[in-house]
Order: structure tokens, then C-alpha cells, then sequence
């Protein structure tokens, strides 16, 4: 099974021919901390004889050094690359390896056991077809484990290797491994995990690794990798109706524009009749180019360029479908979301949500349940930790072509990023559209926001002044409407105090209810920019992540961004409603800037300091602003 081929130095062509018609298969290894995934792939590299000799003498040198077997080869160091994995002796990092044997080409993932590193564990699972999850005989299953489980399962991996490891430190006990088999098969059966494979090995050893080895002759079945080269994990995406996410519009002269993509479904030829998404305008393929020249034929996991018939709207992050069984489209979903960053998925908090090749706007809400991994009972939560993994409805702000994941990966399979600082907090899945975004459509009106900013003789907008209670801002907006007012512009202010007297009236101020009172507000504030009305907007507003959710709602030059900007000190000295007071005495909770976290703005395009501003000067200051950028001249 290991080898180094002979045609390598007979036939190089028949060699390379060989082994590109060679299947490939993409697997992982994962479970708990210290169950032996580094050192069980250390040793399928070097029982493939894929260890070249100097890698073998530094291995051996590492081993004396940093090694935890004494003089023997201690194989995890093949595979932690990164210096603090070997001084911790623990994975951090997804490690890919590449090797192959005389049936199968394999491109394996070491993914990190500790839970602080599950996100990287997501990672390397999002393109594997198949798990080869770990135990150690001696811990049995662990949080870890099940979690790990849990994110194959959900992750559409339905092959799974049970590698119960470390058979050595119980003498090979077939009991011991009965039992954690029958263990696991009650654990898996509840998370939808049918296709086990248990084999018990020892990674150090070498038993059941590439063969048999001796101290095991109760176990008939293969080895491990006697069953990664045979296992079947077709995905036979050919078979499915054709798909394409649009990488990019090709236009290398005036005479040319082809649509360049990756298939991830179905076949494609010259004269099939497709459809894009989610325009819904349909053409025929006039031609279909490859890296060499026309092709007669696409399928699923070539890369192409199509021209089409027709001129036809389509663009980077739209979608090519079969035309006689397109994917539906939608704006809102039921989905599972995996938390991946320290900074907690708040319900009701907006998102940049990258599916596919297309980039939209999403909202959490509502935050439905988390999971917790041992019991598989739903807990109920307004928010997601590192690590959680829950299950919410997302609201987009634009309708886009899916398919459930676990029909389609590329379809329904999505991540979330923070607009502010661009982390990736989340990666998800789509379970499926919500009947309510079905039922309801755009209504289209003969009046909209350009006739109405006509008629009022200005251009509308939405002044949101942001900064700590006492600065100034209810003062100072309220100045201002009255000098637009004067002008004979037509305003609204909309106050957070009064708000919350009516329309916000159930909320709280934990950071939830902070994030969904401001994400109302700007609702309302975008309905009234629609209405042709300068919107003035007076906010503690404490966190950049919700300032900057309001101003993507808007069009650009819409928003403009205004920091009271009075320190701390200087607002509690004022408290002009006694609230900080309160809030030192302990009976006002969640209170900005003494138990609650105010984010100042980083590029607000007005800052008043109003240390050295009164508030009539500040007031005037916005106004100087939007008459510099003709804001109150007719559009």
C-alpha cells in the first residue's frame, strides 16, 4: 500500500498519468486534546515511507530535544509545525498533509483537540468528506469528543472512522473497546452519524495503523489505512442540477464578457438553457472555455469561463443555475451558527454574511437556542460564546440563490464577519428559507425617496450623534432641528429617552437589549430618510457595531456620524438626571461608561468637543457641515 513508485525514475510521464487519475480524498482527524491525532498521522506519513531523510534526521534530533517518547521517534513532531505546538505538545493550528499510496491521493487535516481551538477544527473540516475521530482508551468520550462529533455531523461528514487509540495502555483490551464503541454508537445515533467505522490502533506502535501488527487478533476488521483506500465517499455532485457562484465577469476587450466561475454541481454544456440568480433573467451558453481552449463539456469542480446568448445582468456573487431546476431564493432562514471569536454573537446585531462568492448584510434574530454538546439539550440564549454552537433565524438585506447544506456545501454553507473590525465570528449553515419570506414581496411605488426629497427642497439624511449620557447630544439635536427649522427644512428627532417610552418600551439595557434598540432606531431612521426628511438621531448608541449596522442601511452619503465628544469625567460631573450617581450606588445596572463599555467612533465626520464648544456652537457646527456639502439645497 505505502510506496515510492519505480516510474518515478523509469517514466516520469507514466508516473505523473498514474497519479492523475489517481481519486482524492480530503479527511481530518479530530476528538479531544492529547488523544494521539498528531502522532497518528506522523506515523501514516512515515509507514508511507513519505519522511525524506533529512526531514527523518531532524524528526530524530527533535524527538531527543522536545519529544515525549525518550530515545524513540516521537511522530507529532512531523506534523506541529508551529513552535509553541511543540513546546505545549498540543495542536493550535490546521495542519495539512499531502500523500498518497498506489490507490488514493490523500490530503489529510490535523485539526486542534483543545476547545479553544475548535474554530480551526471548523476549518479543516468545511472541505473534508470524511472523520477519523480519536479516542484514548483511557479518557473515553470527553466534551471535546462529542463537540467534535456534533460539528461533523452538522458539517456533512457522514463517514466516520472511530480510531480508539492508545490500545497499548490497556493491553489491548477487546472489552475496553467494545465498550467505548457501544458508548459511542449511543452518542452518534442521537446527531444523525450512521456510517462508523471503529478500529482500535495504537498510533505510537503502529498497530492497525498500515497493518495488523500482532497484539490484536480479535480485530478482523481493516486497517486504517486499508479503509481510507477503499472507502467510498462519491459525493456525485455530477448527478445534481448545475450550479455555478460568478468569481468574476471576464471582460478582456469590448468584443468579449464571459462569466468566470468554479461548477460546484451538475454538468454544463454549449446550448444548455441556465438561469441567473436572483435577477431570474435566462439565456443559453453560447461557448465554454477552459485553460486550453473551448470545452464540449463542464462538470462539477472545473473551473470555466461561459459565454452566454444574450446580454444579461450579472455580476461577481450571482449565480448561474440550471434554468429547468433553479435553487429558490430568499432573504430570510432558519441556520446553525458555530461562534469562532472571543467577541459574542449578540441576537438582534447585523453582519456582514459572505456566502459563496456574494457578500449581504444579516441580522441575528431571533437567537433561537445553543446547543450544550453533552446533554444535545437546546438552552435557551440571547447570545453565542466562542465556541457555542446555536441555532437562529437570519434576516438578510437582500435576497440571495441557496440550497439547504446539506444539500449543497457551497450553497448553504456561509460565515459572518464583524463590520467593524472584519473578524470572522461566525461560520454557519442553511437549513432552509422561512415561510414568511416567501409570502411577503416589494411592493413597488409610483412615489419614492427622490420624488418625496424634491418636493421637500433637500436631501435627506440621518444626523446620529453618538457619546456618553450627559454629553450634550439630546441639547444639542435639539438646537438643531430648531435652526433646520428655521431654514424650512423638514426634520424629525428622534430621542432615546422617548423612544423608549413607546416604541422600545420592553427593552432593557443589557448589551442585547442595547443592540436591539439601536437596531430599531435605525430602522425607523431609514423609513424617514425614505420620507425625504433630515432624521436627527440622539443615541448613546454605545457600540461601533450598531452605528455601523444603521449606516449600511443607507445609501452612501446618507450618515453622518456625529461624536459628542465629552469625557467621561466631565458627563458624570454634569449628570444632569442623577444617573450616575445612581449607577455608583449600585442601583442603576449596565450603565455606560461605569458597568457598561461605551466605543468611541474612529472616523465620525463630525466630532464636537464640548470642552471648548457650547452647545449652540455645536449645533452650528452640523449645520456649517451639511451646508458645505449641499445637504439642504434641493437634489
Amino acid at each position: 500500500m505505502a510506496h515510492r513508485s519505480g516510474l518515478i525514475a523509469s517514466d516520469i510521464d507514466a508516473y505523473l498519468e498514474s497519479h492523475r487519475r489517481k481519486s482524492l480524498l480530503r479527511f481530518i482527524t479530530c476528538g479531544s486534546v492529547d488523544d494521539g491525532k498528531s502522532t497518528l498521522i506522523g506515523r501514516l506519513l512515515y509507514e508511507s515511507k513519505l519522511v525524506f531523510e533529512d526531514q527523518l534526521a531532524a524528526l530524530a534530533a527533535d524527538s531527543k530535544k522536545l519529544g515525549t517518547r525518550g530515545e524513540e521517534l516521537d511522530f507529532a513532531l512531523l506534523v506541529d509545525g508551529l513552535a509553541a505546538e511543540r513546546e505545549q505538545g498540543i495542536t493550535i493550528d490546521v495542519a495539512y498533509r499531502f500523500f498518497s499510496t498506489e490507490q488514493r491521493k490523500f490530503i489529510v487535516a490535523d485539526t486542534p483537540g483543545h476547545e479553544q481551538y475548535t474554530r480551526n477544527m471548523v476549518t479543516g473540516a468545511s472541505t473534508a468528506e470524511l472523520a477519523v475521530l480519536l479516542l484514548d482508551t483511557r479518557k473515553g468520550l470527553l466534551p471535546q469528543t462529542r463537540r467534535h462529533s456534533h460539528l461533523v455531523s452538522l458539517l456533512g461528514i457522514r463517514h466516520v472512522v472511530l480510531a480508539v487509540n492508545k490500545m497499548d495502555l490497556v493491553g489491548y483490551s477487546q472489552e475496553r473497546f467494545l465498550q467505548l464503541l457501544h458508548e459511542y454508537r449511543q452518542f452518534a445515533r442521537r446527531i444523525a452519524l450512521t456510517d462508523i467505522t471503529a478500529i482500535p490502533l495504537s498510533a505510537v506502535h503502529g498497530d492497525n495503523v498500515i497493518e495488523p501488527g500482532d497484539h490484536m487478533p480479535w480485530y478482523r476488521g481493516p486497517t486504517l489505512m486499508g479503509h481510507l483506500e477503499s472507502v467510498d465517499v462519491g459525493q456525485h455532485t455530477a448527478a445534481r442540477p448545475f450550479r455555478m457562484p460568478i468569481q468574476w465577469v471576464n471582460r478582456p476587450d469590448p468584443d468579449f464578457r464571459g462569466f468566470a466561475g468554479r461548477l460546484s454541481s451538475g454538468t454544463l454544456r454549449p446550448g444548455d438553457r441556465v438561469r441567473a440568480l436572483p435577477s431570474g433573467q435566462e439565456s443559453r451558453v453560447a461557448k465554454i472555455i477552459g485553460p486550453d481552449g473551448e470545452l464540449p463539456l463542464a462538470v462539477a469542480g472545473q473551473c470555466i469561463t461561459a459565454t452566454l446568448a444574450d446580454e444579461i445582468d450579472l455580476s461577481r456573487g450571482d449565480l448561474l443555475a440550471a434554468a429547468e431546476a433553479p435553487p429558490p431564493v430568499a432573504d430570510q432562514f432558519e441556520a446553525t451558527l458555530v461562534a469562532l471569536h472571543e467577541e459574542p454573537i449578540l441576537q438582534g446585531r447585523s453582519y456582514a454574511m459572505k456566502i459563496g462568492t456574494r457578500t449581504v448584510g444579516a441580522t441575528v434574530n431571533p437567537l433561537k437556542f445553543k446547543l450544550d454538546v453533552n446533554t444535545l439539550e437546546h438552552l435557551a440564549a440571547e447570545r453565542l460564546e466562542l465556541n457555542d454552537i446555536g441555532v437562529c433565524e437570519l434576516e438578510l438585506d437582500q435576497p440571495i440563490a441557496f440550497e439547504p447544506y446539506e444539500q449543497n456545501r457551497e450553497l448553504g454553507g456561509f460565515i459572518l464577519i464583524d463590520r467593524i473590525n472584519q473578524h470572522t465570528v461566525a461560520a454557519g449553515l442553511l437549513h432552509f428559507a422561512l415561510r414568511r419570506s416567501q409570502n411577503v414581496h416589494w411592493q413597488a411605488l409610483d412615489i419614492d425617496k427622490t420624488t418625496r426629497a424634491a418636493l421637500n427642497g433637500q436631501r435627506p439624511c440621518v444626523i446620529w450623534l453618538t457619546g456618553y449620557s450627559g454629553a450634550g447630544k439630546s441639547t444639542i439635536a435639539n438646537l438643531v432641528e430648531r435652526r433646520l427649522h428655521f431654514l424650512g427644512r423638514r426634520t424629525y428627532l428622534l430621542d432615546g429617552d422617548n423612544v423608549r417610552h413607546g416604541l422600545n418600551r420592553d427593552l432593557g439595557f443589557t448589551d442585547q437589549d442595547r443592540v436591539e434598540n439601536i437596531r430599531r432606531v435605525a430602522e425607523v431612521a431609514k423609513l424617514m430618510v425614505d420620507a425625504g426628511l433630515i432624521v436627527l438621531v440622539s443615541f448613546i448608541s454605545p457600540f461601533r457595531a450598531e452605528r455601523a449596522g444603521a449606516r449600511a442601511l443607507l445609501a452612501e452619503g446618507e450618515f453622518v456620524e456625529v461624536f459628542v465628544d465629552t469625557p467621561l469625567a466631565e458627563a458624570e460631573r454634569r449628570d444632569p438626571k442623577g444617573l450616575y450617581g445612581k449607577a455608583r450606588r449600585g442601583e442603576l445596572k449596565n450603565f455606560t461608561g461605569i458597568d457598561s463599555p461605551y466605543e468611541p467612533p474612529e472616523q465620525a465626520e463630525i466630532r464636537l468637543d464640548t470642552t471648548v464648544l457650547t452647545a449652540e456652537q455645536a449645533a452650528e457646527r452640523i449645520v456649517e457641515f451639511l451646508s458645505e456639502r449641499d445637504m439642504l439645497k434641493k437634489p
